[in-house]
């Protein structure tokens, strides 16, 4: 036995650090009652959340998408030629330049909400969900939101959905358009949004 006095043990740790690769907001412990699950460093967002967030935005683009194939479907009809059903030149141009239209307003929405400050389209802002850098945990900037948007069209979707459904067995709860552009979804309520 020694004569000496032992001393109290230090504070706690404190919460995995952003140098870690962990965003700065969590700050480690179990998560409350109903929070978000953990992956490996720290609170996520549910499937549930995140196919809620992509329903609306997914409403919130089809309107507008839907306004514009009824005014291209009324610009391409008097190009039509009754006896053959061939359309003219001029109509399938306008046709395709809607459709192009479109195609970057849609690649735009996400790349500019996703890559900007707050991390969030209409959907996520919804249902409290963001995008985050892996390795920071603030905002991916538009160059990863890019990616990560062109991933998301060309590739997650594309193999039976698996890109997507990769987050039900990731311990980080990414699908492949997240771990291509280092993003992880988390809840707004564990990671505040910045002012």
């Amino acid at each position: 036995m020694s004569d000496t006095p032992s001393q109290p043990p230090g504070p706690p740790p404190s919460g995995p650090s952003a140098s870690q690769g962990y965003p700065q907001q969590y700050q480690g412990g179990p998560p409350p009652y109903g929070a978000a699950p953990q992956g490996s460093s720290g609170p996520r967002a549910t499937f549930g959340q995140r196919f809620g967030a992509w329903l609306l935005d997914l409403l919130l683009l089809f309107v507008p998408l839907a306004i514009v194939g009824i005014i291209m479907a009324l610009a391409v009809s008097p190009g039509v030629d009754e006896g053959t059903g061939e359309v003219n030149g001029a109509a399938a141009g306008v046709s395709i330049l809607l459709w192009v239209l479109i195609s970057v307003g849609a690649f735009a929405y996400y790349i500019l909400l996703e890559g900007g400050a707050t991390g969030q389209t209409l959907g996520k802002k919804a249902v409290g969900i963001r995008v985050v850098s892996m390795q920071t945990g603030g905002p991916i900037g538009y160059g990863k939101a890019f990616v990560r948007t062109l991933i998301r069209s060309f590739i997650s979707g594309n193999i039976c959905l698996l890109g997507y459904l990769w987050m039900l067995w990731d311990k980080e709860k990414q699908t492949w358009h997240d771990k291509i552009s280092d993003s992880v979804v988390v809840p707004v309520s564990a990671y505040p949004i910045q002012r």
